[in-house]
């Protein structure tokens, strides 16, 4: 996997961008049927059950990439003898973690 991190942006290999477009796709179906329950007046227990559901498939995209991130920009620049992106890691986990 290359990554371009000084540059910001990153060549994912054709697999990892197929994995995760798919999840995001999934996610994307989940919020609009969400929004369609809304519509509808769905019992609010039920919209908050695929709310749930919607919010755990993020976090596994989030995870995905995430260890994507580690595997590749962070070991590339701990490779190089530089921890950068370890500093950046850790202020991301930071945020990811509130």
């Amino acid at each position: 996997m290359e990554c371009n991190c000084c540059e910001r942006t990153k060549i994912r290999s054709q697999e990892e961008y197929a994995s995760l477009l798919n999840r995001l796709s999934r996610i994307e179906g989940q919020i609009r049927g969400i929004r369609g329950m809304v519509e509808r007046s769905a019992y609010c227990a039920d919209i908050l059950t695929q709310v749930a559901a919607a919010s755990a498939a993020l976090n596994g995209f989030t995870k995905e990439l995430l260890a994507n991130h580690i595997k590749s920009c962070v070991a590339q620049d701990i490779r190089a003898g530089s921890e950068e992106k370890v500093d950046e890691l850790v202020n991301l986990l930071q945020k990811l973690m509130k």
